[in-house]
């Protein structure tokens, strides 16, 4: 008895450190998006779906990344109770914006439920849509099933050229890393 109480505590324990336990509660501030003018339509089609939870798992997915091909993509794998997730959609909210017209963006909320995931979205709104993967195929696809967040970053090409396990610090850190691996810019 004593041994199962001891391991909850540090499951609770671990789950406080690492912040994947803990809901976002409160709402970011976000600027209002600003599409640019005269920007591919295909970028402009994934951002007139912004915030929105898309039905249709690995198939939806896959035609959506074929569909974006010849523009670079990043894909932020989620989940609305996962803490370091919270705190990097508002990077992810601003390089989107930084990026329109450039770069599509698109998310997968993965093992999540999908009531859960649109109240986050209420608070945390982002421009471009999310599929929802509550079954982690889309992440098995991405090869991102375990770590939470994770980031894809696709070339124009449609090839996935990183796979990030873990959050952004930082608008930054995540900018030098679209510039790197989904530009294909030399940085540093």
């Amino acid at each position: 008895m004593r041994l199962i109480g001891l391991i909850g505590l540090l499951v609770i324990a671990v789950s406080t450190a690492t912040g994947c336990g803990k809901p976002a509660q409160e709402a970011a501030s976000y600027p209002p998006f600003q599409p640019p003018v005269n920007q591919p339509a295909a970028l402009a089609a994934v951002q007139d779906q912004a915030n929105e939870l898309l039905e249709g798992g690995v198939p939806a997915y896959t035609d959506q990344i074929e569909k974006l091909k010849g523009h670079p993509i990043v894909v932020n794998k989620w989940a609305s109770w996962c803490g370091p997730c919270a705190a990097e959609f508002p990077h992810f909210a601003g390089a989107a914006q930084d990026y329109a017209g450039e770069v599509a963006f698109l998310g997968v909320d993965s093992m999540d439920s999908t009531e859960s995931a649109t109240a986050f979205l209420e608070t945390h709104p982002v421009p471009y849509p999310s599929f929802i993967d509550d079954d982690a195929r889309i992440a098995q696809e991405l090869r991102a099933v375990a770590a939470f967040p994770a980031t894809a970053f696709y070339d124009s090409n449609g090839v996935v050229t990183y796979l990030k396990q873990g959050g952004y610090a930082t608008k930054e850190l995540l900018e030098d890393d679209i510039d790197r691996y989904a530009l294909g810019k030399k940085t540093g």
